[in-house]
């Protein structure tokens, strides 16, 4: 159970006759008290994260037509979730598999992509963000 104050807030775990053990105490966003059976231990500071997720550069036509060359090449089922952040090896996609995504891409998309380009990508939006750039270079 948790409840919220001001900046702070407690966490209580239940045990199994129902009373509450107080668990963790935070005080404030950037530290941590945690007492455990009437011992406190010393404060935890925690740190701040970088964004786990970046906008994305490339159009959505592209990420899509690229999840579909995807499914295509590795012959997953229709019902498979494809994403612009599934990543081809947890995908089951070997060095050979992602050379001939590669190889589907540059046809689906006439450009012609350069062995260092093809070996920074390993999901599908790192391949639709190089497909864009690739694409606004050519009209350029």
């Amino acid at each position: 159970m948790a409840s919220i104050t001001a900046t702070s807030f407690s966490i209580t775990s239940f045990n199994p006759t129902k009373t509450t053990v107080p668990g963790c105490r935070i005080s404030n966003p950037r530290s941590v008290f945690i007492s455990f059976k009437g011992r406190t231990f010393p404060p935890i500071t925690l740190q701040g994260r970088v964004p786990r997720f970046l906008t994305c550069a490339a159009k959505a036509e592209t990420v899509e037509k690229v999840c579909n060359i995807v499914k295509k090449q590795l012959a997953l089922p229709d019902t498979s979730v494809v994403t612009g952040e599934s990543i081809f090896s947890a995908l089951g996609a070997d060095s050979l598999d992602t050379v001939e995504i590669v190889m589907g891409l540059e046809e689906e998309f006439g450009i012609s992509v350069e062995e260092e380009s093809a070996q920074s990508i390993n999901t599908v939006q790192d391949a639709a963000d190089m497909i864009d750039k690739l694409l606004e270079t050519k009209i350029a």
